[in-house]
Formats: structure tokens, C-alpha cells, sequence
């Protein structure tokens, strides 16, 4: 087959792919297969929850249910095959048991268990297998996915709602609201592909936000509080939520009296008590024990000073800014706290900058790392 017709089939997997990106993966990730016989794709599938079966095992069963013969087919797969068993059994053993001739796949699996093992476990069957085609999208698709897979940290993306100059409050801590619907909605789309909303407690007072998904459909992720000394009232929001979805972690400093965290756990809330340090918390530390707890993808949505520290410590991954066409002014609320830059050459900056329009305001991304 041409190099040409291998791409496009990618791409068909691909799209498959991009259908499951979300929580419901997680730590999974996402992946899609297509099987194609006589240059048509006739069979397909993607992975749609973190223990359920893989897009490879799906694409087989739909083909089964149309009865083509797989012998003749070949499968493009997003993600190289896993040869390790988990919650379900190694896909290359379900590949092999097919007959099928030929395998292609998008990238390299950057899980140690498997990187490069899927493959070789194939071609010692006797299957064909092209590697590495699209492997930059199919590996830009999964990026939260890499990061925490090599590392042990959650993929960051740091996201704003501002005003054209930067604020995100008037003078009197006036914030509702900033964006509009298009752009709440897809900002709740955004939660609902984490698994974790993060604010500090500035944020947690001053907006009592519940952070779960709302306008769009999807799971509640969890929800982190950073509060040092347990200000955040037991009766908000947050703790209200508590039990839904991933529930609420809350991280906290031995400055907190105990009296609090004592109350915090019987609102339901799991807490973290951690040494202080001169911010507060260590983010560093925040973002190790969330790892630890299976955070593969984590939203920070402020405030200012959890976002200065994020950026300041060079924990953001990937940054998206709702901005409004509204200016408040000076007495406004930043939306970033003092980074203390100097120079123009210290400044974050963002790579890969996409632009979209949603509604009246403009959604800007790009990545920090």
C-alpha cells in the first residue's frame, strides 16, 4: 500500500481517537484502530473507558459482526498494541489470534511495558508491521498521556478567563460573568476531559465555584483546593460536591488549625496536610501526590496566585486564555500575580498558538513546554 493511503487511514483513526479523549479514559490513553480491506475502511474502533476493551479488540468485534475475513485485512492503529496484561488481556495476543497480515501503527507507546514490545511481539508472529506513520500527531494527541506515563506528573494546562487587559474581577471582586455561554461551555468541556479542576482558596472564597460539569455532558473530575490554613467555609460549594464524581482533595499546611481538618475530612473532603513553605504549599509536592493518585490530566483555574506560582515554578504544560472583549482597567483584579520578570526574555511564552472564536470572546492556546 502507498505511503499516501497509509496516512489517510491514520487520519480515519485518528478521528476515532480524538472521540475519546475525556476522563473516562484516564490514565488510558486515547486510541483509535481502523480495519481496511480493499483500500476502504470496513471496520473500526476506540478505546471508550480506562478498563473497558481497547480500540484494536473493539475494531476486531466489529468486523466479526459483518464477517470479514481478517486474513485479508490490515489494521492502523493510533498507538502501538499493548503486550502487558492489565484490567484486560494484551492486545497483541488478540491481534495475533486474528490472522491478520499486516499492522500499522501511529506511534510508539511510551509505557515502558510496552514501548517497542507490541511491535516486536507481532513481528515475531510473522505479522507486517509499518511503524511510526503520523507518529508526531498521534503522539501530540496523548500528551498528558506521555507526560505522566515517563514522569509520574499530571499534564498541566493552566486556563484564564480575562478581560482584553488581563483582569479577571472588577475592583470590587465582581466576576460573573467575564466570558460568555460559548465560551463557559467550552471551558466545561475542558473539565470534563480532566481529571482534576485545581483552585486556590482566594478563588474557592471569592467565587464559592463548584467546578463540576455543567452545559456540557460528561463526568464530574475530581476537585483540588489548595488552601493553607483551611479558610474555604465547610458550607461552599466544593464541599458540598464533595462526593460526586472524583470527589475532594484538599491540600493544606500545618498552619491549619486542627479543628479544621478535622471538619474538612467530615464534609467529605480527603485532606493532605503538608510543611509550609514561604507561598504557602509546594506545587512540586502537589503535583507528586496527585500523580500518585492516578491524576493523569489536571486543570488549574486560578487564581492569580496559583496561577503565578504554576507558571513561576514551570509546572504548566499547556495554557488556554478565554479573553473577552471588555476592558476593566488598573483597580481591576489581575489574572496572574507577580512572575517578578525582568526581562522580556524571561517571559513564558506560547508555542503551537491556536486561535478560536466562540461567541463574541477568543480562545487563544498554546503550549509551555
Amino acid at each position: 500500500m502507498s505511503p499516501l493511503l497509509d496516512e489517510r487511514f491514520m487520519r480515519e483513526a485518528l478521528k476515532l481517537a480524538s472521540r475519546a479523549r475525556g476522563n473516562r479514559t484516564s490514565p488510558n490513553p486515547a486510541v483509535g484502530a481502523v480495519i481496511v480491506l480493499n483500500n476502504r475502511v470496513v471496520a473500526s474502533g476506540w478505546h471508550r473507558r480506562a478498563g473497558e476493551a481497547h480500540a484494536e479488540v473493539l475494531a476486531f468485534a466489529d468486523a466479526e459482526s459483518k464477517g470479514i475475513d481478517l486474513r485479508k485485512a490490515s489494521l492502523y492503529v493510533t498507538l502501538e498494541p499493548c503486550a502487558h496484561a492489565g484490567r484486560t488481556p494484551p492486545c497483541t495476543a488478540a491481534v495475533i489470534a486474528t490472522g491478520i497480515k499486516r499492522v500499522v501503527v501511529g506511534s510508539k507507546d511510551p509505557n515502558p511495558k510496552v514501548s517497542g514490545r507490541g511491535v516486536r511481539a507481532l513481528r515475531r508472529a510473522g505479522i507486517e508491521v509499518l511503524f511510526d506513520v503520523l507518529d508526531r500527531e498521534c503522539l501530540a494527541l496523548n500528551a498528558w498521556y506521555v507526560k505522566y506515563i515517563t514522569t509520574g506528573l499530571p499534564y498541566v494546562t493552566l486556563k484564564l478567563a480575562t478581560t482584553l487587559d488581563g483582569k479577571i474581577a472588577t475592583s470590587t471582586g465582581e466576576a460573573r460573568w467575564i466570558t460568555g455561554k460559548e465560551a463557559r461551555r467550552h471551558a466545561h468541556s475542558m473539565r470534563a476531559a480532566s481529571d482534576a479542576v485545581l483552585v486556590g482558596s482566594g478563588t474557592a472564597v471569592a467565587d464559592d465555584p463548584s467546578l463540576t460539569v455543567r452545559h456540557v455532558s460528561g463526568l464530574n473530575p475530581m476537585r483540588v483546593l489548595l488552601d493553607s490554613t483551611l479558610k474555604t467555609p465547610t458550607d461552599s460549594r466544593l464541599y458540598n460536591a464533595a462526593g460526586e464524581g472524583g470527589g475532594l482533595v484538599i491540600f493544606t499546611t500545618r498552619k491549619a488549625p486542627k479543628k479544621r481538618v478535622v471538619l474538612a475530612r467530615a464534609a467529605g473532603a480527603r485532606v493532605e496536610v503538608f510543611a509550609p513553605t514561604k507561598d504557602g504549599l509546594s506545587l512540586p509536592r502537589v503535583l507528586r501526590s496527585l500523580g500518585a493518585m492516578g491524576v493523569a490530566n489536571l486543570l488549574i483555574e486560578g487564581g492569580a496566585q496559583v496561577a503565578a506560582s504554576a507558571l513561576k515554578s514551570g509546572l504548566v504544560d499547556r495554557a488556554a486564555f478565554f479573553i473577552a472583549p471588555t476592558i476593566l482597567g488598573g483597580d481591576a483584579f489581575p489574572g496572574i500575580a507577580s512572575l517578578g520578570i525582568r526581562g522580556l526574555k524571561d517571559a513564558p511564552k506560547l508555542k503551537g498558538t491556536k486561535l478560536k472564536r466562540l461567541g463574541s470572546d477568543i480562545l487563544i492556546e498554546g503550549s509551555l513546554s
